[in-house]
């Protein structure tokens, strides 16, 4: 795949890595020692969002920031009955694999917007392997395709264009990023639209949409009695309407047995934004 690995720029002392797991090819850079710790990326970016607070988990733990199937360069499989292989669950079993692909039978998430939810899955699907979870900025799927207002819909449109059979959206979405490619001036947002931009990528994450207004509802509401089992911390950007919008630690704690959380003074992206104030949540969450 063209330009893989590249991305080492962005994480000194990493190294790049794919793995083949049962359903994709994954894209991933790794580093560290210690206990073993997934970061998940959300839509569209790519690994490279975890840059400023993998290289100083790395310190301590053993860091592996992978490309969830379908976005960066990662493997793009086709759609599925019913957007199957764009479900969370799927994508959840990739990064299992990935972890035992590394000896790790058990391991602590951190996800952030699409990464979160696909860590939401995985603590529900393999309770056994995740020992702690992190969510950033996201509240669950199933309560915000149940509970939607027009604060929502204005503030998330997207969750609305996306779905909308293809090709539409691709073909939108494929206009605004090359014209945000023109201007983009900044080393980080040029790498997220060298892939984001291509035809696959924007395909495979509108599906990623369309899968969470579909397949993953189903499975959401079958598990709505079951409970994250793990420890869960919600982390929410204070410059966001996330937590504008939503009671996000009272919702996250009907989610969960132990479950901790507060606002954070960024936006969305709250791992760019205030990376400091994300690990200093972060790390006695992971220790304790």
């Amino acid at each position: 795949m063209a330009g893989a690995g590249n991305t080492l720029r962005f994480f000194p002392g990493f190294k790049s890595a794919k793995v083949t797991t049962s359903g994709a090819e994954i894209n991933l850079v790794h580093a560290g020692s210690g206990p073993p710790l997934l970061l998940l990326h959300g839509a569209p970016q790519t690994h490279v969002s975890m840059r400023l607070i993998a290289t100083e988990l790395a310190k301590d733990y053993t860091v592996i920031v992978p490309d969830l199937r379908g976005y960066g360069e990662s493997s793009k499989p086709p759609d599925g009955e019913n957007h199957a292989n764009y479900s969370k669950r799927a994508m959840a079993l990739d990064q299992v694999e990935v972890m035992k692909s590394f000896g790790f039978d058990k391991f602590a998430v951190v996800g952030h917007d699409r990464g979160g939810r696909v860590g939401h899955r995985m603590a529900l699907d393999h309770p056994d392997k995740v020992t702690k979870l992190t969510v950033l900025d996201i509240i669950p799927t199933y309560y915000l395709y149940t509970h939607v207002t027009i604060d929502f819909i204005q503030a998330y449109f997207h969750w609305f264009n996306y779905v909308r059979p293809a090709p539409a959206p691709e073909n939108d979405l494929k206009a605004q990023y090359e014209a945000q490619k023109a201007r983009a001036t900044a080393d980080n947002q040029i790498e997220y639209l060298r892939t984001s931009s291509l035809p696959e990528n924007i395909h495979a994450m509108c599906e990623d949409y369309r899968a969470g207004a579909s397949i993953d509802l189903k499975h959401d509401e079958a598990d709505l009695n079951k409970q994250i089992a793990c420890p869960l911390l919600t982390l929410w950007g204070l410059k966001g309407p996330m937590g504008r919008i939503f009671d996000v630690l009272s919702i996250w704690k009907e989610r969960g047995v132990n479950v901790t959380g507060k606002g954070l003074p960024g936006g969305h992206n709250l791992q760019e934004d205030v990376p400091s104030d994300v690990l200093a949540e972060l790390r006695p969450f992971l220790k304790g």
